[in-house]
């Protein structure tokens, strides 16, 4: 380890609380406001506001104390990643993706963790975890090859995570994560022309023929079990939690910040605005009501991420997994937030009329952003309702993602 990934190391006396970082995120807010429109028309997230968000400390919130992080509950992470959805969601979106990386890596064996952050602990991880590699198994690890799509926060990240199948012991696939370098694969720039999120710059990403060692994939049955190679040398219970319960917020815990911002900027809006009929919108109880069931709804999903991690922890603290119903229930309520998000924005959106269409106001553009959330597969909630229902009945559960 060089003397910068020792000095990284060191810094576990100087862990901020939660509330610190949440108070640098807000700061970032207005930064993030003032970008929105320049990051959806570059098609990807600025350098300077990765950077601010590293300085900030906020992708170590999730990292093993050991690298520089912070080890914190998801929660604390969560919570920045909705403050932070407040000003920009393609922004929140990606710092989420990738921010949670830096979890999924310690479970893999820490050779990888040491091949990403031994010169560098700051370096950025993406992801597309589409099980679409062609995989070949040769002498010491793998031969990678595909194309995969929804690569969010590619330019910003050196690693990326690719899912692919892997075959087990009886040479039968299972669902699998394979560790990437840049320079193994190609980014398809052309590949991102979208109509929401398009700050989040989810591009293509292409491998040929790439060799993956062994040490550099992790099977999701072992993230499922919470038994990783990973487990070995990161101990704390942060990482004795469900891999799909950690994961499964990163791709929706920016829609209810995005819909507090949109509240926000329509409560603002409609304080002045008078209808071209003469009507003060101040004055509709509709716009009222529109204004306090979003603000109620953020406030109550807020509230369900904090008491979710609160369990988890509690059971990793002790060493248990929770059980699969409870897990369930868990993964419907992460995925509906995008549902709700989406249905009171439609209705926030009503409210400024005309004036929403215009790209020169926010309120299009956050519209669109938090529509394009529902469209991920991870918040497709009515089959994870349905499977609540159905292992309730004394159906076997067959999600890994659970």
């Amino acid at each position: 380890m060089n003397a910068l990934a020792e000095l990284a190391s060191s810094v576990v006396s100087e862990v901020p609380s939660p509330e610190e970082l949440f108070a640098r995120a807000r700061a970032l807010v207005p930064l993030l406001r003032e970008r929105a429109d320049r990051t959806a028309a570059s098609g990807r997230v600025p350098d300077e506001t990765i950077d601010e968000l590293k300085a900030a400390g906020l992708f170590k919130i999730l990292q093993p104390r050991r690298w520089g992080g912070f080890e914190m509950s998801p929660a604390a992470f969560y919570e920045a990643q909705t403050i932070l959805g407040e000003g920009d969601m393609a922004v929140a979106w990606v710092f989420g993706i990738v921010g949670v990386h830096s979890w999924h890596l310690a479970l893999f064996d820490d050779q990888a963790a040491k091949d990403v952050w031994s010169d560098d602990s700051s370096v950025l991880v993406a992801s597309t975890y589409m099980p679409v590699g062609k995989v070949t198994e040769v002498e010491g690890g793998f031969r990678l090859s595909g194309r995969w799509k929804f690569s969010s926060g590619c330019d910003n990240a050196k690693w990326i995570l690719l899912g692919a199948l892997l075959p087990d012991q009886n040479d039968n696939p299972e669902m699998g994560t394979m560790l990437v370098p840049h320079q193994d694969l190609t980014i398809v720039n052309d590949s991102w022309e979208v109509g929401g999120l398009r700050g989040t710059g989810s591009k293509d990403i292409i491998v040929e023929d790439a060799f993956v060692p062994h040490y550099r994939t992790h099977r999701h049955r072992d993230g499922f079990i919470c038994e990783s190679p990973g487990n070995k040398v990161n101990t704390g219970p942060l990482y004795r939690i469900p891999f799909g319960q950690v994961f499964l917020r990163a791709v929706n815990s920016s829609a209810i910040g995005a819909l507090q911002g949109l509240a926000d900027a329509v409560a603002d809006y409609a304080s002045k605005r008078v209808s071209p009929f003469g009507g003060s919108t101040v004055d509709d109880p509709a716009a009222h009501l529109a204004v306090g069931e979003a603000l109620a709804a953020v406030s109550e999903m807020r509230a369900v991420i904090r008491e979710t991690y609160k369990a988890l922890m509690a059971y990793a603290e002790r060493g248990g997994i929770p059980p699969i119903p409870e897990r369930q229930i868990y993964k419907f309520q992460a995925a509906q937030t995008t549902t709700r998000a989406t249905d009171m924005a439609l209705r926030l959106y009503r409210v400024v009329g005309g004036r929403g269409l215009f790209l020169s106001g926010p309120f299009s553009r956050i519209v669109d952003d938090i529509i394009a959330s529902r469209q991920h597969q991870f918040n497709q909630d009515f089959p994870f309702c349905a499977s609540i229902g159905a292992v309730a009945m004394g159906k076997e559960n067959t999600d890994w993602f659970v």
